[in-house]
């Protein structure tokens, strides 16, 4: 049987309704679950104090899961980066360990990607897509147990927007579709990436396809943090840009027309890397499941997005 483990390296779980019905579910569609000792341990804000974090990182490598899922994001990997069993994670995510998560979470893939090259997943996290009233989404439940099956080869979706499909076409610069093979696919939630960038925990990814997300962030914000991430030299480099759901802002009467839209025009003028808008992940119950770390082909067809990888990754 598929085990899952459940762990907290982030925030403090204040919805045990929700951690009960995420595990009630995983369990009736046939999962067995293993909840680490001190999921549901709260210190301020966080899910116990730094050391115990430590301790339930170690715990989800040492369980022999197939999947270490964590309970929630929030805030607070970020404390622990130092002391995070690198060596340890390297081993078990070899032995077949998917580590799995968005968010915060994203903090823990840079690193773990920086100090060992080790791919892990971005995906779905107990409380937020199994744990809600309503049923998961289908294909987010599909994706999962694509990944969880080792079946899941790749992902499409279709632009969505006449912005988003005249924003791809001009980055395309004249050029019909995209096939771009062998780049390293990495990112996930924008903060997060941010927020290491200048420590030795930014993994130094060139020719790669870097993946955006966020959540409660204005579009000047979403906007200045990707000019930090181009003007470090971090996005010029890249092959591809893909932005997945920016959501739960509010526009202003100030911002007089100015939008997430034209974020991203402007970004991709900048740039002058292919933009891509529309992909399935973040903050919301549509998500599909990505390698972080791993080698994918990027392809094109009209207003049709393919993202391909091979199951022969380091889990296997």
């Amino acid at each position: 049987m598929t085990s899952i483990y459940i762990y907290s390296p982030s925030g403090a779980v204040r919805d045990k309704a929700a951690f009960k019905r995420g595990v009630a579910r995983l369990k009736n569609l046939g999962y067995e679950v293993q909840i680490d000792p001190s999921a549901l341990s709260a210190s301020e804000r966080f899910a116990g104090e730094e050391k115990d974090r430590i301790e339930s990182v170690k715990r989800a490598c040492k369980s022999g899961a197939d999947v270490a899922m964590i309970a929630r994001g929030g805030y607070g990997l970020s404390r622990i980066l130092p002391s995070l069993p690198y060596r340890s994670i390297a081993k078990a995510a070899h032995s077949g360990t998917k580590f799995l998560g968005l968010s915060d979470f994203t903090a823990f893939q840079m690193a773990v990607y920086a100090k060992s090259q080790t791919p892990t997943w971005s995906g779905p996290a107990l409380l937020s897509d199994f744990g809600s009233v309503q049923e998961p989404d289908e294909i987010m439940l599909s994706c999962f147990e694509d990944l969880i099956s080792g079946r899941g080869e790749g992902t499409g979706w279709r632009l969505k927007t006449s912005a988003s499909k005249s924003l791809f076409t001009q980055s395309l610069k004249g050029r019909q579709n995209l096939n771009i093979e062998d780049c390293v696919l990495w990112g996930g939630n924008l903060a997060m990436v941010c927020s290491l960038v200048g420590t030795p925990y930014f993994p130094v990814i060139e020719q790669g396809i870097l993946f955006l997300e966020d959540v409660g962030e204005h579009p000047y914000r979403v906007e200045r943090m990707l000019l930090q991430l181009h003007q470090a030299g971090v996005l010029g480099k890249q092959r591809a840009l893909i932005f997945g759901s920016f959501t739960d802002y509010t526009l202003t009467a100030h911002d007089k027309g100015y939008s997430l839209k034209r974020v991203f025009e402007f970004i991709s003028q900048t740039v002058k890397v292919p933009v891509i808008c529309d992909l399935p992940f973040g903050h919301v119950p549509l998500k599909v499941c990505l390698p972080f770390g791993q080698s994918v082909t990027l392809a094109s067809q009209g207003n049709d997005v393919f993202l391909f990888w091979s199951h022969h990754d380091h889990s296997h």
